[in-house]
């Protein structure tokens, strides 16, 4: 009879202790669920940032600016496309939302925009000269009208055209030419073609003719001779 009477004391305690262990279970199962959602989360993520960083690899190395010039064309159309919808002159609107800090930016910008470098070479200096005198064309629509009345459809010619060569140039434009190639001399007459001299070099030459072969003879030859030279000069030759 004793020992039926300790039996429900017994099992009273063990119930609170099997509670608990369950409890701790399945917090420690909750957070080991959620450590592994969040570890397969990271591996998405990683995923796909070395994806995206592989497409950006392969693109070219301007395309973030080709990107961002694209986006301005595309805004700057949808306001063409706006302006022109309300009847508004694009350039004008366009200038009203200018500032004046951007403004004077820009004005800094476009002055810095083609330096003179120099000459640098034939090509350049002719695509310079090229850029002067194509700015300075000023249009005469009056004549351009008038030549296109009189030339009727001779104005465009085609393979079978007779007009070639049949312009003939007004004095005003032959007189700009002129003056254009005045120009030109004058300028060409002050440029001076600067020769380094040296004066304590060693002369080893009789005549402008004889230093002139001696500096292509140093040129190909001179690291061939420079021990025999030193030789030389010291007086140990054999």
């Amino acid at each position: 009879m004793a020992s039926c009477s300790k039996d429900p004391a017994v099992s009273t305690e063990e119930e609170p202790t099997e509670t608990m262990a369950s409890q701790k279970r399945e917090e420690r199962l909750r957070k080991f669920r959620e450590l592994h959602f969040k570890r397969n989360e990271a591996r998405k993520l990683n995923h796909q940032e070395v994806v995206e960083e592989d497409k950006r690899l392969k693109l070219p190395s301007n395309w973030e600016a080709k990107k961002s010039r694209l986006e301005w064309e595309l805004a700057e159309d949808e306001k063409k496309k706006e302006c022109a919808a309300r009847g508004e002159d694009y350039n004008r609107v366009k200038l009203l939302e200018i500032t004046a800090d951007e403004a004077e930016r820009w004005e800094r910008k476009k002055k810095k925009k083609n330096p003179d470098t120099g000459f640098a070479g034939y090509a350049e200096a002719q695509f310079r000269q090229y850029q002067r005198l194509t700015k300075q064309i000023r249009p005469d629509l009056q004549s351009y009208e008038k030549q296109r009345e009189e030339s009727g459809e001779d104005f465009y010619p085609t393979s079978n055209s007779l007009s070639y060569g049949s312009h003939v140039p007004t004095k005003d434009g032959i007189d700009r030419m002129v003056e254009d190639v005045e120009k030109q001399i004058e300028k060409r007459a002050k440029y001076s073609r600067r020769r380094a001299y040296n004066d304590d070099a060693d002369i080893d030459y009789i005549n402008e003719r004889n230093a002139k072969f001696n500096k292509k003879a140093e040129r190909f030859y001179g690291k061939y001779t420079a021990e025999i030279k030193q030789n030389l000069e010291r007086g140990t030759a054999v």
